[in-house]
């Protein structure tokens, strides 16, 4: 099997995957690609993941989700906001990180290489809910 054709088929699923799903961990990567590719091997897709990480087509991140995750490199930059409690993700734009990056940078005399932010928290649906339902424990009591 040519690992081309595995890492254009990867590619092609971080193009255009299910509504609302834009990062994938190995073994979903894996799993999108067996129907088409029967005789791949998880091993195949690690190793081409690998491989597209170090070319910089793909990144990884650890978005708390018990396994990486990657998404392809490409558009505009963007870094995202984890819900601890919900487990929803939100996209941060480059525009409000960027500039910290550069701060950074500055500061310190480093060159951040870090394009891919993660910031874990609590969304407001989730820190509202946990008031509410300590409001109503504190009144029962």
């Amino acid at each position: 099997m040519r690992t081309s054709s595995v890492e254009q088929l990867i590619l092609d699923l971080f193009a255009s995957p299910a509504p609302g799903k834009s990062h994938f961990t190995a073994q979903e990567v894996y799993q999108e690609l067996k129907p088409r590719l029967p005789a791949v091997s998880p091993s195949t897709v690690y190793r081409a993941l690998e491989r597209m990480t170090l070319a910089g087509k793909v990144s990884v991140s650890d978005m708390g989700l018990g396994a990486a995750v990657y998404e392809e490199v490409g558009g505009k930059p963007h870094h995202h906001l984890v819900c601890q409690a919900c487990r929803r993700v939100f996209t941060l734009e480059d525009e409000l990180v960027h500039p910290f990056f550069a701060q950074v940078a500055g500061r310190f005399n480093f060159q951040v290489t870090t394009n891919h932010l993660v910031l874990f928290g609590y969304c407001a649906e989730c820190r509202t809910e946990s008031s509410s339902s300590a409001a109503g424990t504190s009144r029962a009591t």
